[in-house]
């Protein structure tokens, strides 16, 4: 048996090399590399970008009140299934436009993705703005 990757290898003896080399990092799923702007570690590049725009808007006033990885309830726990959430990437006052803004820093549109932006449109009426 040739095993190429060592998360191809049973479980048991995946731990004992974890053991004796250390924890094995897993790959992302969309090859996302995290990225740390100032001391804050973001999900990936692309986010990484826009967090620094958004820092830069903040600072000169066009946007306030700028927070991550907001938590909205999509669907509450029930004797079947656990709560559903979606997380925003990023959440803010848009000053010129006078409006709240919701945001995600999305490279891939997964179907996951799209039924959870459905969702928010259909239980808060908020557009996810996607960057």
């Amino acid at each position: 048996m040739r095993i190429n990757n060592i998360s191809e290898l049973p479980e048991h003896l995946r731990k004992q090399v974890e053991q004796q080399i250390g924890p094995v990092k897993k790959k992302s799923k969309h090859n996302n590399v995290k990225t740390l702007v100032g001391d804050e570690l973001l999900d990936s590049g692309r986010e990484a970008v826009r967090y620094g725009e958004l820092l830069l808007l903040h600072q000169v006033d066009e946007i306030t009140a700028l927070q991550r990885q907001v938590w909205f309830l999509l669907e509450p726990k029930s004797d079947k299934n656990n709560a559903t959430y979606y997380i925003a990437d990023f959440v803010y006052f848009d000053c010129r436009l006078k409006e709240w803004i919701v945001e995600d820093a999305k490279g891939y549109r997964d179907q996951v993705y799209i039924n959870k932006k459905k969702a928010m449109y259909n239980k808060y009426g908020i557009d996810i703005k996607e960057v």
